[in-house]
């Protein structure tokens, strides 16, 4: 008899980061193991993953890494969970690649081997449950949705997907195999609900390769396409626009050369002919009529690498009159401002813009039809959504409900939250406490909750110094304070602030010293609170305050006279 619990660890109420623990008795399956970009309050922070803390406790318990497909909210965290985790990764031959690829970039994993390639054929026996695999479409080829068999029935996750009719071969959906599973117990189903609130079913990839096709023929300039590394898709829709229309393709941006020279290595990818990519230096031998230049980005949208192009700031381009910087991926709400900001200076360089999500409802993920006819085909006695902020898990809910699963049914989780099998009923019955994982170069969990109201201080108000020499033994101050700010005024024309502030200074710290129980610690917060008092008063503002006292040298050193 299995006991059965599900632990989301990532991806609920929040976008991106996918990681999901499925216990059946004393196995552990993981279910991706994704990142996420920061969003604007994390200041500093490169990216953030899932917290291993309930993992670190049942380590011994982890049988290994199930990978849908190869973006970076399911492969992404793979470094750091490996570094701690020694146990197998299980996906399809390109998304083991691309986690090669960022298994391999890190130092401290860059020895792993234990990858496996599956495909929806294959079945892996545990002790407790049985995994395999079924082919959904998404971006990128060979994606694929995960089930763990248990004896009291499959826990299905459908990874990221929609449905497409037209999809080529290697982006097929198996409705087979979905049937197929179906017909048996399907206990839960983890579904995907990153664009559960569209009611219209995203247009057919062949239309959006007619669009960037007829971008492409009636452009008369240059075209930079703005793209991900990992939207395998949508760079091949380039690709053959672009040969159509006898234009010849320069490759920029982070990552992009190693990923797609991997996926034409494994015939992910294909050129209709030899000499459609060209190296970077030929950038200025190409006519503008005949040049495609595809910038990519690691975090989906590769807004700065834009914004540098369009202020003359980039390495290898600059924008100019004539030019179209063709936006072909989907930015999430949270990137709206961030878009904004990017077309504005884009337009200001005398560039247009034109982006695929302004004219066509295009989406790697599934609508709200999509997502009812997922759970038709399936049957699941429990829905869980996963994979999107509230409000889309919600949307995802209510999907369920409209093809009449019950609303008791369904559970929308927060992270740490425990789905527990209990006497033939799945239940929320408990949680472990779950945070986030941020990422700053090479600091892993080291930037804390204070650090970042630090830096968000810092970034809205400065900070203000106060240096003191003092010598403790006379009880005086050896020289006048003195005082520097950066970010909160500018001292020039601040003279009488910085006087008085000074003054205060001095106050604070005589009044110490004149104290028989001297305590350094008392000393430094009693400038902090006068200070802090003192420029609230005056300027409205709390700026990060840092009293800085040095004792002078008390030892005196004798010579002996000979």
């Amino acid at each position: 008899m299995s006991d059965i619990k599900i632990i989301p660890l990532g991806g609920v109420r929040e976008n991106a980061k996918n990681m999901y623990a499925v216990v059946v008795s004393d196995e552990i399956f993981i279910l991706d193991c994704g990142l996420k970009y920061p969003e604007n309050g994390l200041l500093g922070i490169d990216t953030v993953i899932p917290d291993f803390s309930f993992l670190r406790e049942n380590a011994s318990k982890i049988v290994g890494v199930f990978l849908t497909h190869g973006h970076a909210d399911a492969i992404g965290a793979l470094p750091y969970f490996l570094s701690e985790f020694d146990v197998p990764v299980f996906g399809t031959e390109l998304t083991i690649e691309l986690a090669k690829i960022t298994v391999h970039d890190e130092e401290k994993t860059k020895k792993f081997t234990d990858f496996h390639v599956v495909n929806d054929q294959t079945e892996i026996d545990f002790e407790n449950a049985t995994v395999s695999f079924f082919k959904t479409t998404h971006s990128i080829p060979e994606s694929c949705g995960i089930v763990v068999k248990t004896d009291k029935g499959s826990i299905v996750y459908t990874g990221d997907f929609k449905f497409d009719q037209t999809a080529t071969n290697g982006y097929r959906t198996d409705f087979g195999r979905l049937a197929e599973i179906g017909k048996n117990r399907v206990l839960a189903l983890l579904s995907d609900s990153a664009n559960a609130e569209n009611p219209n079913t995203p247009v057919a990839e062949h239309e959006i390769y007619e669009f960037i096709n007829e971008n492409f023929e009636y452009r008369k300039g240059r075209i930079v396409v703005a793209c991900v590394a990992s939207n395998i898709m949508r760079v091949q829709q380039v690709f053959d626009a672009a040969a159509q229309n006898n234009r010849k393709i320069i490759l920029t941006g982070h990552d992009a050369e190693e990923i797609i020279n991997t996926a034409l290595r494994l015939e992910k990818l294909h050129l209709s002919n030899d000499e459609l990519l060209v190296p970077l230096s030929d950038i200025e031998k190409i006519p503008d009529e005949n040049l495609i230049i595809l910038e990519t980005g690691r975090s989906g949208e590769p807004l700065k690498s834009l914004q540098k192009m369009a202020l003359g700031k980039h390495k290898n381009v600059s924008l100019k009159k004539g030019d179209l910087v063709f936006i072909t991926t989907t930015p999430s709400h949270a990137m709206e401002t961030a878009v904004a900001k990017t077309r504005n200076m884009i337009y200001r360089a005398g560039a247009d813009v034109k982006a695929i999500s302004d004219e066509l409802n295009s989406s790697g993920h599934a609508s709200r039809n999509d997502l009812q006819l997922m759970m038709n085909l399936l049957k699941p006695k429990y829905v869980i959504p996963v994979q999107g902020e509230y409000r889309l898990l919600a949307a995802n809910s209510r999907c369920a409900q409209e093809i009449g699963i019950s609303k008791d049914n369904i559970f929308i989780t927060s992270k740490g939250d425990i789905i527990e099998y209990d006497h033939d009923k799945l239940l929320l019955a408990s949680s472990v406490e779950v945070g986030n994982t941020l990422i700053d170069g090479s600091g892993v969990g080291d930037i804390g909750n204070i650090v970042l109201r630090d830096r968000k201080i810092l970034s809205e108000d400065g900070v203000f110094v106060a240096v003191v020499t003092i010598d403790r033994r006379k009880k005086k101050i050896v020289d006048s304070p003195q005082i520097t700010s950066r970010g909160f005024v500018y001292v020039k024309t601040s003279r009488d602030l910085i006087a008085e502030s000074a003054t205060i200074v001095t106050e604070a710290v005589q009044k110490n010293l004149d104290n028989k129980e001297f305590d350094w610690g008392h000393l430094k917060q009693d400038v902090r609170d006068q200070l802090n008092h003192f420029l609230y008063e005056h300027t409205k503002r709390h700026p990060v305050i840092l009293p800085v006292i040095m004792e002078i040298n008390q030892h005196k050193h004798f010579s002996k006279k000979k």
